[in-house]
């Protein structure tokens, strides 16, 4: 038998909240469960959500009032609590699930509960982690419970997929989703993660976190777009980590930038922050980064790069070097992120022409 998640009864009788926390808008009304079918298995179904405050005390607006939430808590070696925030867009059955499978009496009593998002509408299942908001079909959440009912921030993978009840368990499964009579196929596919960042809006292939390093891997291939005034920046990579507790999105492999000025930038890795307009581009002692324009090339181990003004900024570690090659052909090779100045000599003052010395007696006849 299962065991469904008592989140709602914790939060009636004031008991220490988990870090996994459920939590939905409004509640909506219980509706009755159908009898189950002869010899039917028990099937997981939706738990029951709480209800959340919202911090203005203004009730949701819209369809969010009826959409599940799960909230992660990971908390830091800083002592900081850093929430990732999974929310069901659709609310018909015919588009997706959301349930708990919680242990099952024959398991360990440290057996995780896994959880199933699923959602087939334009909405998708939304995971926001640090400033991205990640938009796929289908999110599978594994908890373990620690000491004092308390969770960790567990393991998500995300991807393409489809998830649905199913009227008996399978025969022959063992498996947790299959006993609970939940059935949930991961479809990995292109372009198929869809990560929004402000105006910068990438697409990858499967996303997998993990509370270990608290570290969102995104894998590839990577695409992504980002609007300026000067035209669009387009770009690709391996794949993408975010990294919860250091607040950072990097693009990790063979990452290359396009500006529609014809600005070609290249790096191993690449540190993306669309809210201050920048990306550090940061390269390896083998293979420097570098940014072309037109027949001009730039090369550090670190260059920043100004997503608006499509600028470039060289920056070299200590004991590292800056090199450029231009369109006129010059080579220009320095110690330091900082250009050598060169001071023109002083000339001397110069000396006055010798003058006569006067004569003291001149003659008065001007001979």
């Amino acid at each position: 038998m299962r065991r469904p998640l008592a989140l709602t009864l914790a939060l009636l009788v004031g008991a220490t909240l988990p870090a996994w926390v459920l939590a939905q808008e409004a509640t909506p009304a219980p509706t009755a469960s159908p009898a189950p079918a002869p010899n039917a298995a028990p099937q997981a179904t939706p738990a029951q959500p709480e209800t959340t405050q919202t911090t203005d005390g203004a009730p949701p607006a819209g369809n969010e009032a009826e959409n599940a939430s799960l909230e992660l808590v990971r908390r830091g070696d800083d002592g900081q609590e850093r929430r990732i925030r999974i929310v069901r867009t659709g609310t018909s059955d015919e588009t997706g699930i959301f349930t708990i499978c919680s242990r099952q009496d024959d398991e360990p009593e440290d057996a995780p509960s896994l959880a199933v998002f699923s959602e087939t509408g334009p909405g998708g299942v939304l995971i926001t982690i640090d400033k991205n908001v990640i938009r796929v079909p289908l999110a599978l959440v594994t908890q373990q419970q620690g000491e004092n009912g308390e969770g960790g921030d567990g393991h998500v993978e995300a991807s393409a997929g489809t998830a649905r009840f199913l009227e008996n368990v399978p025969e022959g499964k063992t498996d947790r989703l299959s006993r609970c009579a939940v059935e949930a196929i991961p479809k990995p596919a292109p372009d198929t993660v869809l990560v929004t960042q402000g105006k910068t809006e990438l697409k990858g292939e499967k996303l997998v976190y993990d509370e270990s390093d608290g570290i969102a891997r995104i894998d590839g291939p990577i695409s992504f777009t980002r609007p300026s005034d000067d035209g669009l920046l387009t770009g690709s990579s391996q794949s993408i980590e975010v990294d919860v507790d250091a607040e950072q999105t990097v693009l990790v492999g063979n990452v290359v930038l396009n500006s529609k000025g014809g600005r070609v930038s290249k790096a191993a890795r690449v540190e993306y922050d669309d809210q201050a307009n920048t990306a550090r581009l940061i390269g390896t002692p083998d293979q420097p980064a570098e940014s072309t324009q037109g027949g001009d090339v730039l090369r550090a181990q670190e260059l920043l790069y100004d997503l608006d003004r499509n600028e470039v900024v060289a920056r070299a570690a200590d004991g590292g070097t800056i090199t450029g090659e231009f369109q006129d052909g010059e080579q220009g090779d320095s110690s330091s992120g900082t250009p050598e100045t060169t001071t023109p000599p002083t000339a001397p003052p110069e000396t006055p022409p010798d003058q006569p010395t006067p004569d003291p007696n001149p003659d008065p006849s001007g001979s």
